[in-house]
């Protein structure tokens, strides 16, 4: 496959394009784990616009990766402070996967906390997708801890890569 035509910073005008992906991208882990709307409020198989903005009011910045100028996966990555940045909702439309786009759109965001001078980046999975577990651990990811959120039907491992100065991640 070739690689995508383009990624590109999204903007307010993106937030229905952003949620459709969302939600489109998750549905699958939702019907894994039994995931809905009322055991799961937050899951991103649930996301809307309105997340988005509340996202982007708050300083998220979410990317937008396209293949033939159709979007077709994205990621959002939040600086709560200057050395840290949180991984958000990186997504990719089923029928596009296999293709690289999330590694992609991961080493962006990467990219991009490097830049911006983050230290660590951070993720939250379902501990129990082990197999996403390893996708991240090829990208550096380690695991850090797992916890019991009494609002989620599921343990959440939490994840950490360490950028380094002098390399690209």
């Amino acid at each position: 496959m070739d690689q995508p035509n383009n990624i590109r910073k999204a903007i307010t005008t993106d937030v229905a394009v952003l949620a459709s992906v969302i939600r489109k991208s998750f549905r699958d882990v939702a019907d894994r784990f039994s995931l809905t709307p009322q055991n799961c409020p937050k899951h991103p198989s649930n996301c809307t616009a309105g997340w988005i903005e509340s996202d982007l009011a708050r300083g998220v910045q979410y990317f937008i990766l396209s293949q033939d100028d159709k979007p077709v996966g994205c990621v959002g990555l939040e600086h709560p402070r200057r050395d840290l940045c949180y991984l958000e909702r990186l997504s990719v439309l089923p029928e596009w996967r296999q293709n690289g786009f999330g590694r992609t759109l991961a080493r962006h965001a990467m990219e991009r906390a490097k830049a911006d001078g983050a230290k660590k980046i951070s993720i939250g999975i379902i501990a129990d997708q082990t197999e996403l577990k390893h996708w991240y651990g090829g990208l550096g990811f380690v695991n850090i801890q797992t916890q019991i959120f009494s609002h989620l039907p599921f343990e959440v491992r939490f994840m950490e890569h360490t950028i380094k100065p002098d390399t690209v991640p």
